[in-house]
């Protein structure tokens, strides 16, 4: 009766990993981080939806996940997310295509560098509107479903900035901070009602934002891009540019079943930076 027993186990385990009948929105979802938490959320069973700005991009990322997995169950939505009113249209057809959101990971971001008093109102509001206001808004429309079918997993992608300070990315670093906060009031405010809200902090990540600070590095300094890499990674015990992948895998360990005893956390997906 062993045999019986262990796969039982096996069985309960899958449960656990499974998101199968689960459908997932990743904002951000034509990017390099994104796409691959749409692949590795996919991978798991969900349904996904990816939303963002561009709907070529988007067009072109829904293909590449079909042509990945045959069965995948993919569609797209554009909105910006620092538009209330985008969002609520957008998650309404998300709504409307799956039936409900079960997940929502909140990954569109974006960055930008400058010394503190050059930083104009411009460039502060952008920053907190896209990282902070964005992910308010997405979460005020995915909040209420979840509450009401007594499940759902949030996560935000926050960033290593949303946990310590970086000069010359005082407002992004502003933004993050507010992202870490809203992860851990909301995740108090739902705990007990099957939803989980928590965030993932990546370091460095091999992604076309940190190309982008590489190259302003190099035009900055006058250093050159292996010289501009090793600045940003000096830090980082491993020494190298977290991959995409790994982000994701944190990120889809998050929306499991089984990561019901996780709630308000900020998961730390950097190499052994914030080791040292």
């Amino acid at each position: 009766m062993a045999g019986d027993g262990n796969e039982h186990d096996t069985l309960s385990n899958d449960n656990h990993r499974s998101l199968r009948g689960k459908h997932a929105v990743v904002t951000g979802g034509a990017g390099g981080i994104g796409g691959a938490i749409a692949r590795a959320l996919a991978a798991q069973g969900a349904g996904v939806t990816l939303l963002g700005r561009s709907e070529s991009a988007l067009i072109g990322a829904v293909e590449a996940l079909k042509k990945e997995r045959s069965t995948i169950d993919a569609a797209y939505v554009c909105a910006d997310v620092s538009d209330r009113a985008a969002v609520a249209v957008a998650f309404a057809a998300a709504a409307q295509r799956f039936g409900r959101i079960d997940i929502l990971v909140n990954n569109a971001g974006q960055a930008a560098s400058a010394p503190f008093g050059k930083i104009d109102d411009a460039q502060w509001q952008q920053m907190l509107a896209v990282n902070l206001n964005g992910t308010f808004y997405c979460t005020q429309q995915a909040l209420p479903a979840m509450l009401e079918e007594g499940w759902g997993r949030i996560v935000n992608v926050a960033s290593m900035a949303g946990l310590n300070g970086y000069a010359y990315v005082a407002a992004y670093c502003a933004a993050k901070h507010g992202v870490i906060g809203l992860t851990r009031a909301l995740a108090c405010e739902v705990a007990g009602k099957g939803v989980t809200v928590n965030a993932v902090c990546p370091g460095y990540t091999e992604t076309a934002m940190t190309q982008r600070a590489i190259a302003g590095i190099i035009a900055g300094t006058g250093r050159s891009e292996a010289q501009a890499r090793a600045a940003l990674l000096a830090a980082n015990s491993q020494l190298r540019m977290v991959q995409a992948e790994e982000v994701a895998d944190a990120v889809a360990a998050l929306c499991r079943p089984g990561s019901a005893a996780t709630n308000g956390q900020s998961i730390v997906v950097d190499g052994g930076e914030s080791a040292g």
